[in-house]
């Protein structure tokens, strides 16, 4: 291995992190400081500089990509390092469920050592079936799931009391995933820490016990994201004698809902008494982008640049989201033409609802895009069914997945939940042959046939080697129903998770009914992802890619689009001090993604609830001289429009047209309404703007047609002297004032 090479890569900065070898270091990296190039380094430096074997280091990281980028480039560097080497390599649930299942006695907890991972919605069905069960009194069911966590805390405090029976219900369901083998993703940091301090006891890691094996280094990729129990796991192993090397940057801490907090930092630093240091220069952006970015900084270390000046940063006013959509289908076709590829440029918005008129103009302009969803698959009901019936499989003791598989209307054989509750619970005598079925209809006949397939899985489904074979064991055209308009998707679906599933089988070297649990478990910890959707039309071109504010960290794009920065939207209305810093932070987050170009925008009608017209203070935080164009002359605007449709209101109760109007004069403003298709000017030469009437033409009784350059052909459905409604083919009714319509009348029908 090229460690010199390696070691020349790294700044003055870079080097002082790699060969610190304090009990506990925290590196604050600034954003695009080469945080991930540090923690390559440091694996390396300790393995080939130290001699500290790679199984003896831990890395832990908060998503399975950034684990994958550090192994990826770790094996670059020395190829002679083998997987079994990384293993603890991982996100700290992952690492916490290889410990579980390798080296820690889960025996002494009432587990066995082929468990399963629960996800949050299997755990509160649980919760909820045990409360219909033993008729317990819980309050604020809607919150359920959060008051469970809460609780959790609370009795590890050793806090008691409460006013309903929610902390019953906490034991009994400790008691039913004990009895059905299975660990929830909290409950994993738990037990893994509750074991490894019985395995240490008083004397220590002892070396002879695999359980325990002495991890001699911890690295911590976004430690800043750290919340309580992860912190309680890292104890674990600082108090078995490891050493900490932790890496984050205090002004990304955007997950404070999830637990973490602002002052982690400050908290490590005192435990441990951690030196501390900092990746001050950003190799990323532009100077105008970091100076930007430092109005929003709140942590008040440096930010250095190495790339210096480029392009300002862009401020655009759109009149609502639609016309910003059509806009920026054009200004993404212009940079295409530039020779900037689709994946280098990035839209971000402040929530997932803003993505579809996004969507809708850029599917009509053959725009190749790629939306970031956090929803799974559990929202498309064919791969939710298929879940369920390898829950099963998996483990035959979970009869609500059963239940859920022969109950369903859609998929399946469809009988009633009682009579497939009944039908579980008769199992044996189903396979065995000791009931003979009575034939009482399609639903008795086509039962036996799912059902018996289903519980003799366990003996017949090594025979299964690949996606083909499980189809036609289980039949699942039957269960898909040809017939159904959905069989064709639903079946596309179906086979393209199976093919996924035998794939991460044949990697891992698992037969079937083994592989089974370990992908069902990966699948948990990682998310059910659309990653297993088969892609969509045109995958293998470049998208622009479009997302929250939160899922752009970690990533970054040539070019890069904040839409919808209003007040209300970003920053979101929030309640005190803590939640508007952290807006503050999430939005440092997303300026910081671009390289090269940066666009913010803003409404000055939007066509969201709660969302104020007006350019958001975020904008006017960046001092001028960064951006292009003219902050006061775009706070004009609004201020116009809303004093014209102020003029329209009184003209209308007066009975007015506005054409007779001689207060309304056009401006240079009205410009921007033209391009917004909401305002037209009729003669160039004339001072005014004149009205347009579409029914002094034509009678009332007739259909008539328009045509505006936006919206397309529609046609009229409601007009007075001031108003006009249309309705056009595809994006339903819009309202124009008529004075300023864009629209021309094509032809009565």
């Amino acid at each position: 291995m090229d460690w010199e090479r390696e070691w020349e890569r790294l700044n003055p900065y870079q080097r002082e992190a790699v060969t610190n070898e304090n009990t506990a270091c925290l590196v604050s990296a600034n954003v695009g400081s080469g945080k991930t190039t540090v923690l390559t380094a440091k694996i390396l430096y300790f393995h080939e500089v130290k001699h500290v074997s790679y199984r003896n280091i831990m890395v832990l990281t908060f998503t399975n990509r950034a684990a994958a980028e550090i192994r990826e480039r770790l094996v670059s560097a020395d190829p002679a390092v083998t997987p079994e080497e990384t293993e603890n390599f991982g996100t700290f649930h992952g690492v916490a469920l290889g410990l579980l299942k390798k080296r820690l006695p889960v025996e002494n907890l009432g587990y066995t050592k082929d468990f399963m991972v629960m996800e949050p919605d299997e755990e509160l069905e649980l919760a909820h079936a045990l409360i219909a069960e033993k008729k317990l009194k819980i309050k604020y069911k809607n919150r359920l799931r959060k008051r469970l966590s809460e609780a959790e805390r609370v009795s590890a405090a050793g806090a008691a009391g409460g006013q309903d029976d929610l902390e019953i219900l906490a034991e009994l369901l400790t008691e039913e995933k004990i009895r059905r083998n299975k660990m929830t993703f909290s409950d994993l940091m738990k037990n893994a820490c509750l074991l490894m301090a019985e395995v240490r006891g008083e004397n220590g890691f002892s070396e002879e016990n695999e359980c325990s094996r002495n991890i001699q280094w911890v690295i911590v990729d976004e430690v800043q994201d750290c919340d309580g129990k992860q912190l309680e796991f890292i104890d674990c192993f600082m108090t078995g004698g490891a050493k900490l090397f932790a890496v984050g940057d205090p002004n990304q801490v955007i997950y404070s809902w999830r637990g973490s907090a602002f002052n982690l930092f400050y908290t490590l630093k005192t435990r441990y008494q951690a030196a501390e240091l900092s990746l001050p220069v950003n190799y990323r952006s532009s100077n105008e982008i970091l100076e930007a970015a430092r109005c929003f900084q709140q942590n008040g270390g440096a930010l250095e640049g190495t790339r210096g000046g480029g392009e300002k940063i862009v401020v655009k006013n759109h009149y609502n989201s639609f016309q910003e959509a059509c806009y920026l289908a054009d200004r993404i076709c212009e940079l295409q033409k530039q020779g900037i590829p689709f994946d280098e440029i990035a839209i971000f918005y402040r929530l997932q609802s803003q993505s579809k008129v996004l969507e809708d103009v850029f599917s009509k302009n053959e725009i190749p895009y790629e939306v970031a969803v956090k929803t799974g698959i559990h929202e498309i009901p064919v791969l939710e069914w298929l879940l369920r019936l390898l829950r099963f499989l998996a483990d035959p003791a979970d009869r609500a997945a059963a239940v859920f598989v022969l109950s369903s209307r859609e998929y399946g054989v469809g009988i009633s939940a009682k009579k497939a509750e009944k039908l579980v619970e008769e199992s044996c005598a189903w396979v065995c042959g000791r009931k003979e079925a009575q034939e009482n209809g399609s639903e008795k006949a086509a039962a036996p046939g799912l059902f018996e397939r289903m519980v003799s899985f366990a003996w017949n489904g090594a025979e299964i080697e690949d996606t083909n074979g499980f189809y036609e064991y289980f039949d699942l055209d039957c269960s898909l129903k040809p017939n159904a308009s959905s069989y064709g998707e639903d079946k596309a679906n179906v086979c393209h998770f199976l093919d996924r599933m035998f794939t991460f089988m044949k990697v891992k070297g698992f037969s079937l009914p083994e592989g089974l649990r370990e992908f069902l478990n990966s699948a948990a910890l990682y998310g059910t992802s659309r990653e297993l959707l088969p892609e969509t039309d045109g995958a293998g071109e470049n998208r622009v890619k479009m997302m929250t504010l939160h899922a752009s960290k970690g990533l970054e794009f040539s070019h890069v689009f904040i839409i919808g920065v209003n007040y209300g939207l970003i920053p979101l209305r929030t309640k005190g001090l803590d939640s508007e810093d952290e807006e503050r932070r999430l939005f440092f987050v997303g300026i910081t993604r671009a390289r090269n170009y940066l666009e913010l925008s803003w409404y000055t009608n939007p066509d969201i609830f709660g969302v104020m017209a007006g350019e958001s203070r975020y904008i006017r935080m960046i001092p001028s001289e960064l951006m292009k164009g003219q902050e006061s002359e775009m706070r004009t605007g609004t201020a116009n429009l809303q004093e014209l449709r102020r003029q329209v209101q009184m003209a209308k109760e007066n009975g007015e047209k506005m054409a007779d109007r001689e207060d309304v004069k056009k401006t240079d403003e009205m410009e921007e309404w033209v391009e917004a298709g909401e305002l037209k000017e009729t003669e160039a030469e004339t001072p005014y703007m004149k009205s347009v009437s579409v029914s002094e033409s034509a009678s009332t009784s007739a259909e008539i047609r328009v045509r505006h350059e936006t919206y397309g052909y529609g046609k009229v459905v409601e007009e007075d002297d001031t108003m006009i409604t249309v309705e056009f083919d595809g994006y339903g009714r819009k309202e124009f004032i008529k004075a300023f319509s864009c629209l021309e009348m094509l032809s009565e029908q």
